[in-house]
C-alpha cells in the first residue's frame, strides 16, 4: 500500500458520497503539504482495491479533482498533483487527527476587546421559570394573523416584487401606515420620509451612533441605565458622561452642569418606563430637556421601547411629539408589541439624518425583510395591532398586580418596590443588605432563573441591591410558582 491509500479514510455511514470523501481527503493532504506538487497518485484500479470501493467511485473522485484543478492528467502516464500549486511544507501526520474540526482561533491577530459586550445570548435551563428583564409573552403573539398576511401574499400577482431588492428605508406601505399609527398614538406629525425601518430599536440606536458620533464625542447617559446602549456609543468612540436617575427620571441639573463644562454631542434617554428603574420622566423635565437641547445644541436619542404598555393612565406623549427644532431621534420597536423574535423597529428623525442612516444601513444590511414589513403594514392598516395591544394591556396589567400582591404577601419587608405605571417589569430592592447575586444563585438551584443585579450601574464597585423582575411573560400560575421559589431563595440567601 502506498502512502496515498494510507491517508484516505472512508466512512460509508456518512451522508457524504464516498467519491467526495476520497476527493476531499486528497485535497486535504495536498493543502497540508503531505502530497507535493507533481506527486504521482495511484491508478484508479489500485486505489479502488486498497480502499475496497468500486473503480468507478475512484474515477469519479479523480474527475472531481481534475475539475477543481487539483491534479494534472497525462495520457499513458497517470494522474499527478497539479504542478502549479504552491509547495507547502509537510505537517506531522499526528496533527491530522484534529483536522476535521474548524480552527478554534484565527492565525491572524484579532482584538478580543474591540467589540464590547456584556455577554452573548445563553438559553436558560428548559424547565426553569424565568423572571426575565421584561419581555412580552410570546404565547400571546398574533402569529396566526401574521401567517394570514403571508398567505395572502402567496395569492397576489405582485408578490414577486417583494422578494427582490427594495427601499433601504423599508417598505413604503409600512412607513405610510406607521406614520399614521405614530400620529394617532403618539402625536408625532411625521411623513413616511422621516421613518427608517430597522431590525429593532437596537439597530436604530447603532445606526444613529455610527452616523452622529466621532471619537471622543461626549454622550450623556443615565445611571443606572441600559448597558447595550452604552456599549453602542462607546464602540462609536464616544466618551460617556453619567447622570443619576431619581423617581422623576434623569437629573437635568446634572445634565446642564455637564453641558456648561463640555461640548455635548448627544443625550440618550428612556423617558417612558426607564430601563432598569421603570420610572417615567416627568412632563416638567421633558420640556426642560428639550430646552437644554436647543440651548446647547445636542441631539436627543429617545428610546421608547414599550410606549404602548401603560396601565395607570394614558401615557405621556414622547419628547419627539413636542420637538419643534429637530433635536430628537425617536427609536421604537414592534419587538415588544408582538415578540422579540419579530425584528421590526424604526427610527424617526429629520430627513437629512434619515438619509445618512439609510445609506449606512445599505452597507451593513441592505434592507429589511420586505414580506414581513408588508405583513406588518397590513396588520396596522386592518387594526389588528391596536386590537392586540388592547388585549395584552389587560393581561399584562393583571399580571403586574398579581406579582406585586404575591411579593408583598410572601416577602413582606424583606424587599421594597414601587408599583410601575406600565411596562413589563418592576424594580425591586432587597432590604437588609441582601445581595442579588446570592439570591439568584440560590434560586437557580431551585429552578428559577432571574437577574443577579449586574450591568445596571456604571460603577462596578457600587453595591447594588436592586433587580428588574419581569412579569409580562409569565402566566398567573407561573408567577405564583416563581414567587414561591424566590421567597425560599431569599430565606436561604439571608
Amino acid at each position: 500500500m502506498s502512502i496515498v491509500e494510507s491517508l484516505i479514510t472512508i466512512n460509508k455511514e456518512l451522508p457524504t458520497p464516498v467519491y467526495l470523501q476520497i476527493c476531499n481527503g486528497l485535497i486535504h493532504h495536498i493543502r497540508r503539504g503531505t502530497l507535493k506538487p507533481e506527486s504521482a497518485l495511484p491508478g484508479s484500479r489500485i486505489l479502488a482495491a486498497a480502499l475496497n470501493v468500486h473503480r468507478k467511485t475512484v474515477v469519479a473522485a479523480y474527475d472531481e479533482l481534475y475539475a477543481q484543478s487539483w491534479v494534472d492528467v497525462f495520457p499513458r502516464k497517470g494522474i499527478f498533483v497539479a504542478k502549479n500549486l504552491p509547495d507547502v511544507a509537510p505537517r506531522p501526520l499526528a496533527v491530522d487527527n484534529e483536522v476535521s474540526s474548524f480552527p478554534a482561533a484565527t492565525f491572524f491577530d484579532v482584538d478580543d476587546q474591540f467589540v464590547p459586550s456584556s455577554g452573548l445570548f445563553k438559553p436558560k435551563p428548559a424547565n426553569n421559570i424565568v423572571f426575565n428583564d421584561g419581555f412580552p409573552d410570546t404565547r400571546l403573539a398574533p402569529v396566526d394573523l401574521l401567517v394570514r398576511e403571508y398567505r395572502r401574499f402567496g395569492n397576489y400577482r405582485f408578490t414577486s416584487k417583494y422578494l427582490m431588492y427594495g427601499p433601504e428605508k423599508g417598505s413604503e406601505n409600512l412607513r405610510d401606515q406607521l406614520a399614521r399609527f405614530l400620529s394617532e398614538t403618539r402625536g408625532l406629525q411625521v411623513s413616511p420620509e422621516n421613518i427608517l425601518i430597522t431590525k429593532g430599536a437596537q439597530m436604530a440606536m447603532y445606526l444613529t451612533a455610527q452616523v452622529l458620533l466621532a471619537k471622543n464625542d461626549v454622550v450623556i447617559v443615565p445611571d443606572p441605565g441600559y448597558i447595550m446602549a452604552n456599549q453602542v456609543f462607546e464602540h462609536a468612540g464616544a466618551q460617556l458622561e453619567f447622570v443619576p436617575v431619581d423617581e422623576f427620571g434623569i437629573d437635568l441639573n446634572a445634565v446642564e452642569a455637564i453641558c456648561k463644562k463640555k461640548k455635548v454631542r448627544m443625550l440618550y434617554v428612556i423617558p417612558h418606563h426607564h430601563r432598569p428603574t421603570t420610572v417615567t420622566l416627568s412632563s416638567e423635565r421633558r420640556m426642560q430637556l428639550l430646552e437644554l437641547a436647543m440651548k446647547y445644541r445636542f441631539a436627543i436619542l429617545e428610546d421608547d421601547y414599550d410606549y404602548d404598555f401603560h396601565y395607570a393612565s394614558s401615557p405621556i406623549l414622547p419628547l419627539a411629539s413636542a420637538d419643534y427644532y429637530g433635536s430628537v431621534i425617536y427609536a421604537g420597536s414592534f419587538c415588544k408589541t408582538i415578540a422579540p423574535g419579530i425584528r421590526v423597529g424604526f427610527a424617526v428623525a429629520p430627513l437629512n439624518l434619515i438619509e445618512q442612516m439609510a445609506r449606512l444601513r445599505r452597507m451593513i444590511d441592505r434592507q429589511g425583510e420586505q414580506l414581513l414589513e408588508e405583513a406588518m403594514a397590513n396588520l396596522l392598516k386592518n387594526g389588528d395591532i391596536n386590537r392586540h395591544l388592547k388585549k395584552t394591556n389587560k393581561i399584562y396589567h393583571e399580571r403586574r398586580d398579581v406579582l406585586c400582591r404575591l411579593l408583598q404577601e410572601q416577602l413582606g419587608d424583606k424587599i421594597s418596590f414601587k408599583i410601575p405605571d406600565g411596562g413589563f417589569a418592576i424594580w425591586m430592592k432587597y432590604n437588609n443588605g441582601l445581595l442579588p447575586k446570592k439570591v439568584a444563585a440560590k434560586a437557580a438551584e431551585m429552578g428559577l432563573s432571574m437577574s443577579d443585579g449586574i450591568d445596571y450601574f456604571n460603577d462596578e464597585s457600587y453595591v447594588n441591591t436592586s433587580i428588574r423582575l419581569g412579569f409580562a411573560s409569565l402566566n398567573l400560575k407561573e408567577l405564583e410558582n416563581g414567587v414561591e421559589i424566590l421567597a425560599r431563595a431569599v430565606e436561604k440567601a439571608g
